[in-house]
C-alpha cells in the first residue's frame, strides 16, 4: 500500500510547539494565565483548530500539560514536543521550544501545520471555565481544548497508531492505510493477560506488570492471512512478546519499548 510520509524540520517543529505549550498553560476555572493555578498537571486533550472560519478536527493523541515550573509538554498528534510558557494577565507564550521529528500520515502532518500557522502568532488569549480551555489569535482563529482524566492501564482498549525507535533522536512512523485503528491492546488484571488484534490476527498472552515494566509470555495468535503490509505490521509487534517491555503511560498515550529499543505508542479513545 503506498502512503505519503513527512518529515518535520527543526524549523517547522518550532512553530509547531507554540500550540500544544499554550493550551497546557491555560488555568482552569479563570481566564487569567497564571502556572499557580489549576492548569498545572491538567492533562488538556486538543479537539480542535479554527483557521480562516474552517474547523479541523484534531489527531486522536493531540494533547498538553505543564507541570508547577512552566514546563509544557505534549503531544500534537504525531510529535511530541516541549516548551517553557510564560504568563501575561490572559494571554500566554512559550519559548525554548524543542519537538521530535517523527514521520506521520498526510492527515496529521496537515493538522500540525493549521495548528502551527494559529499559534505562532504572538501572545494567545486564554479563555477557561467548565472543563474546557479556548485560545484565540488576534485574527480570531481559535484551538479549543478539553479536560481528560487519564486512562488506565488495566481495562482500557490502546489502539496502535505507530511504530519505531526509542531514544531522544528516534524516528517513529504511523502505521499504514489499510491497519490504522485496526491493531489494538487491552491489559486484564484479574487475569494476568494481555489480548487483542495484530492489524490481523488477534492475540494473547500471559502480562505481569511491575516497575515500570510489563513481561510478556509467549503469543498464542490466530492463523488467518492478510495483505503484505497488515503482515509485516504484525510481525514488528510481535517482537513485543516472550520478553519484557518498558512502558510509559501518559494520560491517553501508552509507550511500549522493548528490549532492543523498538517502539509501539497507542492511544486511548477519546
Amino acid at each position: 500500500m503506498s502512503r505519503q510520509k513527512q518529515h518535520i524540520t527543526l524549523t517547522a517543529a518550532l512553530a509547531l510547539l507554540p500550540l500544544a505549550v499554550a493550551c497546557g498553560s491555560e488555568q482552569a476555572g479563570s481566564t487569567t494565565a497564571d502556572a499557580s493555578k489549576p492548569v498545572t498537571g491538567v492533562h488538556w486533550s486538543v479537539d480542535s483548530v479554527t483557521v480562516d472560519g474552517k474547523e479541523h478536527d484534531a489527531p486522536a493523541d493531540a494533547h498538553v500539560t505543564i507541570d508547577d515550573s512552566g514546563k509544557a509538554q505534549g503531544n500534537y498528534g504525531c510529535n511530541h514536543f516541549s516548551a517553557q510558557a510564560s504568563f501575561d494577565g490572559d494571554r500566554v507564550r512559550f519559548a525554548d521550544a524543542t519537538t521530535t521529528e517523527m514521520a506521520c500520515e498526510e492527515k496529521p502532518m496537515t493538522f500540525e501545520e493549521n495548528l502551527a500557522r494559529t499559534l505562532a502568532d504572538g501572545s494567545l488569549k486564554t479563555e477557561v471555565g467548565g472543563g474546557r480551555l479556548t485560545l484565540t489569535t488576534d485574527a480570531g482563529d481559535t484551538v479549543r481544548l478539553t479536560e481528560e482524566q487519564s486512562a488506565p492501564l488495566y481495562g482500557t482498549k490502546w489502539t496502535v497508531t505507530s511504530l519505531g525507535k526509542g531514544g531522544p533522536d528516534g524516528t517513529a512512523e504511523s502505521l499504514p492505510k489499510g491497519a490504522e485503528g485496526k491493531a489494538h491492546l487491552t491489559f486484564d488484571k484479574a487475569t494476568g493477560q494481555v489480548g487483542g488484534r495484530l492489524t490481523c490476527n488477534k492475540v494473547t498472552a500471559e502480562a505481569t506488570v511491575r516497575d515500570g515494566s510489563i513481561t510478556l509470555g509467549p503469543a498464542s495468535t490466530t492463523r488467518m492471512m492478510c495483505e503484505a503490509s497488515l503482515m509485516a505490521t504484525e510481525k514488528r509487534l510481535l517482537r513485543l512478546f516472550d520478553g519484557t517491555v518498558a512502558y510509559r503511560l501518559e494520560h491517553h498515550s501508552l509507550t511500549l519499548t522493548s528490549e532492543n529499543g523498538e517502539t509501539v505508542t497507542a492511544v486511548a479513545g477519546k
